[in-house]
């Protein structure tokens, strides 16, 4: 009977190990300035998880996404950037030289972090886990270009995504951002 109930122990130990779904607050990246950076910090808000590249078509969606993100901070949202050079050699700075470039064009205030790969086989945790159901529990996807826009919600669950091409004005992502709505 002992051995039993030790054995059923185990199992539903190593049951919620097996099933324990991982949350974008698991973790931790560096800052554009090198820091460790726990994601785990953004508890309780919304987080709109952004790759973005200083020469590409889509650039300009940094000057929306400072606007966004000025307009709705106080609202429990955060926007956070990751610079990636996965996309036609479109950024192929340094972080320093990204930091530069986005506060002196764009004013950017919201976090950058430090350059990252978004797909490929040196892709970052933090993007397999937002692009692979088996992962995040609600859809696979791609990263398909640079801006492409992936929502988190206040529990650190995967909502789902943007194409590159949506802009952060786009009426679906505010309404989320306002609502909860996608």
């Amino acid at each position: 009977m002992r051995i039993h109930i030790f054995i059923t122990g185990i199992l539903l130990v190593l049951m919620g190990t097996v099933y324990a779904q991982t949350t974008f607050y698991d973790f931790t990246v560096k800052d554009i300035s090198g820091e460790e950076f726990s994601l785990s910090q953004l508890k309780g808000k919304k987080v709109l998880v952004v790759n973005t590249a200083s020469k590409c078509g889509f650039t300009p969606q940094y000057e929306g996404l400072e606007k966004l993100y000025e307009k709705y901070k106080g609202d429990n949202f955060v926007i956070i950037g990751f610079p990636a050079n996965n996309f036609a050699n479109q950024e192929p700075g340094t972080d320093e030289e990204i930091a530069t470039f986005c506060k002196k064009n764009y004013g950017v205030t919201f976090p950058m972090m430090s350059k990252i790969s978004v797909k490929g086989d040196d892709q970052a945790p933090l993007y397999k886990w937002l692009t692979s159901k088996s992962e995040n529990g609600v859809e696979d996807s791609k990263v398909a270009w640079n801006f492409q826009k992936y929502m988190i919600d206040e529990k650190g669950q995967l909502v789902g995504h943007f194409a590159s091409n949506i802009k952060p004005e786009n009426e679906k992502l505010v309404s989320w951002i306002v609502n909860g709505g996608t």
